[in-house]
């Protein structure tokens, strides 16, 4: 039914209430915005080759270098963080991944005994690790210990499903102003404006995850908006082949965190099962029935043993080192500059299988 302005001779009605209805009916029902603006997920492009000097993808240089903005920490490594999930971000993955240069952050749920035994036996393993912390006071009591009581560690994960709450950024600004000279890691968000704020109240670098919003566009939009503030983005969550971390990466990502690519390794958390004569380990994120006692974000997944999981970070690192070899990029910083995403509308043969190209 149209609605229609009410007219002089409607004179039941008072002057003020012929306002008010007047500008109801002309402003008309509040609808949903719909963005209509194209927006990719990583399955939606591939990378173009280009001209390339290199010979060998052995000699791609996969090491960076960065100046943190708020912290003014500097940093040295391949910039892959294994996250800071029960069944990902253990002591044992860090062991491993610290041999590559890769970095891990540690989940919350270990104790300070624990942290202590880990720093004891392994100091080498400190300067690539973060401790992580949800914003519960019991969370940040845990923190200050572990970082009081191991200061070679001087990276904090600040991990919630949802950055925009302004809870999350008043504890983030606290949590600056307890540890001004740590690199804090927060998140997750996924629009520019948030990265802006985070940024803005203390984070150096920001976790962006794909929740309602396809990962490539993501990463693009978020690591724009960081870089204009000297921030840094991680690209977290999406990739389930090396060639999705090479986009991240291409789409500006200056690190890329895994979850289920280094999920049913035996570094792995996460209870080892078999059924019908296979092996298989539990990988669950943190709002999974199984973890709800302790965190909560995620799903559970029966994932197929895998072994060491020192074989699948060399094909990663292959992976990203090929990648960059395709479009001629020496090394990892130059990767961004070099890439040319083409939008495809299939990236695998599904006859012979479904296997993601770079």
């Amino acid at each position: 039914m149209a609605v229609v302005a009410l007219q002089p001779e409607d004179s039941n009605w008072n002057s003020e209430q012929r306002h008010v209805l007047n500008s109801i009916a002309l402003e008309g029902p509040k609808m949903p915005h719909i963005d209509n603006d194209i927006k990719l997920d990583f399955k939606d492009v591939l990378l173009r080759p280009k001209r390339s000097t290199l010979k060998s993808r052995s000699e791609v240089d996969l090491m960076r270098s960065f100046t943190f903005r708020n912290s003014k920490q500097t940093y040295t490594g391949i910039p892959i963080i294994a996250a800071n999930m029960d069944t990902v971000g253990t002591f044992e993955m860090a062991k491993v991944l610290c041999k590559f240069s890769l970095f891990t952050a540690i989940h919350k749920h270990y104790s300070l005994d624990e942290w202590k035994e880990f720093a004891a036996q392994n100091p080498d393993c400190l300067q690539h690790v973060a401790a992580s912390s949800g914003t519960g006071s019991s969370d940040f009591k845990l923190l200050e210990q572990i970082l009081e009581s191991v200061p070679q560690v001087h990276y904090i994960c600040l991990d919630v499903a949802n950055g925009y709450s302004e809870h999350f950024v008043q504890f983030l600004r606290d949590v600056r102003k307890r540890f001004p000279d740590h690199t804090i890691m927060a998140g997750n968000v996924v629009t520019g404006e948030m990265v802006e704020e985070l940024i803005l109240s203390g984070a150096d670098l920001i976790k962006k995850t794909g929740v309602g919003y396809p990962q490539l566009s993501a990463v693009m939009e978020c690591a724009d908006a960081a870089h204009g503030l000297n921030g840094h983005i991680i690209s977290d969550g999406g990739c389930s082949c090396p060639g999705d971390v090479a986009k991240a990466f291409g789409a500006g990502a200056d690190f890329v965190m895994l979850g289920g690519m280094l999920a049913g390794h035996t570094e792995s958390g996460g209870d080892l099962i078999e059924k019908e004569g296979k092996k298989y380990k539990l990988f669950y994120g943190m709002s999974s029935e199984v973890s709800m006692k302790k965190a909560s974000e995620g799903k559970v997944v029966e994932v197929p043993f895998k072994g060491d999981v020192e074989h699948t970070l060399r094909d990663i690192l292959g992976g990203i080192r090929s990648t960059c070899t395709y479009v001629g990029a020496a090394k990892l910083k130059e990767l961004s500059r070099r890439t040319t995403f083409i939008r495809v509308t299939q990236q695998a043969n599904p006859i012979f299988g479904d296997s993601h190209q770079p």
